[in-house]
């Protein structure tokens, strides 16, 4: 009995250690594995510090280039506005113009269709005048006609008359007296002579311009 006991306590003893390796071998497992998962979480926290570094300098960078581009982009609106602008008050000015063309048109067709109107009655009325006969002038042609006839006659009865007198005073004649009717050969021809000239005056002449005229026929 009692060396069945020992043997006992011997295999209790070998259990015992066999227990205490294999439980000292199953927590060095979880601890190696606790160790691996400490080590991968502060890489994994490094990685994740440095992901965070690089965002924060992202984000930094484009907050220094977005005002700049934001600058940018309003100039370019500003441009773009102003050029819409522009092409509006182009386009306005290009329908003005249109408009005043088409008026411009319009009043250029009015006006040659009334010019053809008028000469046309202008023809007309040359035809009427080119069919009536010479002996049925105006009457208010003809009253002029007489009119200037009569100041001619007028202007040509006094000048020869002045003329006559000035050329008896200087051919020294004795008689001084009111001029008198023409009777001579000679007065008749100055009198037509300045009658002549009177017609191709009809605006009239002085007297001293007559005389010259005369004594230039003279030294002829």
């Amino acid at each position: 009995m009692g060396i069945r006991r020992e043997e006992e306590m011997e295999m209790s003893d070998d259990d015992m250690e066999d227990a205490l390796e294999s439980k000292d071998s199953d927590e060095s497992g979880p601890l190696a594995q606790v160790e691996a998962l400490k080590e991968e979480n502060d890489s994994l926290r490094c990685q994740l510090d440095a992901y965070r570094n690089e965002v924060e300098l992202l984000k930094q960078e484009q907050g220094k280039a977005q005002p700049q581009r934001s600058e940018e982009d309003t100039t370019r609106q500003q441009q773009l506005s102003f050029l819409q602008q522009a092409l509006q008050g182009m386009q306005k000015q290009l329908l003005k113009l249109r408009e005043d063309l088409k008026q411009r048109e319009t009043e250029l067709e009015k006006n040659s269709e009334e010019k053809q109107q008028l000469e046309s009655q202008i023809q007309s009325l040359k035809d009427r005048i080119q069919a009536l006969p010479t002996s049925h002038a105006l009457p208010l042609e003809k009253a002029e006609r007489e009119d200037r006839g009569d100041e001619s006659t007028n202007h040509s009865s006094e000048a020869a008359v002045a003329v006559v007198s000035c050329s008896q005073e200087k051919e020294n004649q004795p008689e001084k007296g009111p001029p008198s009717p023409v009777k001579s050969e000679r007065e008749a021809l100055l009198v037509g002579i300045i009658s002549t000239f009177l017609h191709v005056h009809p605006f009239g002449a002085s007297i001293e311009y007559i005389c010259s005229y005369l004594q230039r026929l003279d030294t002829k």
